[in-house]
């Protein structure tokens, strides 16, 4: 893989596409095209990485939705709309490097940096400051809001461990397994940050209540 350069900020190419037609009939033998032309099984695990960040980021663009719908009672909310299409943005660029081949990628390929891996952490730290510490696990639910972060948090580990899975087998950039471990974190605090700017009690693991 090409080394990143240093200069500050995102300066990253616009995307070199042109959909004139969504069907091409190309996969219909069960392959896919990587970034830089080669074809390989749908069942490829660097295919399952990049499949599964879209998923995430199907769910993500749902909890969107929710938040907008409940922003009127609940204006606090729109604190993490930005967030979350930053968030948007940074999974397509995480798919963008998976989906291509090391020796493939150009100095100003969308990637992941550290400081989208910074973003995280800081935005997360500014969210749970304003919550109690737990005292136990947080089950999903009491909005659906919240559900649907919980739903994107294990949609995320699941990516997280395809990525993992294939660094095993592949070269791949270390910095989105950190993204991806960071986000998974920031996704169950901006659950519970939902539930408190929603005032709605968390509902927390009692082993008792299972029996």
């Amino acid at each position: 893989m090409e080394e990143r350069e240093s200069s500050p900020g995102k300066r990253f190419d616009a995307p070199r596409i042109a959909i004139t037609r969504v069907y091409t009939r190309l996969g219909d033998d069960g392959t896919a095209a990587l970034v830089g032309g080669q074809r390989v099984s749908k069942r490829d695990m660097r295919i399952e990485t990049y499949g599964t960040l879209d998923e995430l980021n199907s769910f993500l663009g749902a909890a969107r939705e929710s938040l907008r719908e409940s922003s009127p009672v609940h204006p606090r909310l729109l604190e993490l709309a930005p967030v979350l299409v930053k968030v948007q943005h940074e999974l397509f660029n995480a798919g963008s490097i998976l989906a291509t081949l090391p020796e493939d990628v150009h100095p100003m390929q969308a990637r992941i940096t550290a400081e989208d891996v910074a973003s995280l952490e800081a935005e997360m730290d500014r969210c749970n400051s304003e919550l109690s510490a737990l005292r136990s696990f947080v089950l999903p639910g009491g909005s659906r809001l919240n559900a649907e972060l919980h739903i994107a948090r294990t949609v995320c580990r699941r990516a997280e461990r395809a990525c993992v899975a294939l660094a095993a087998e592949a070269e791949i950039d270390p910095l989105v397994i950190a993204y991806l471990n960071r986000l998974s974190d920031a996704l169950f605090v901006w659950s519970r940050w939902v539930c408190h700017v929603v005032g709605v009690p968390e509902t927390l693991w009692d082993p008792n209540k299972g029996a």
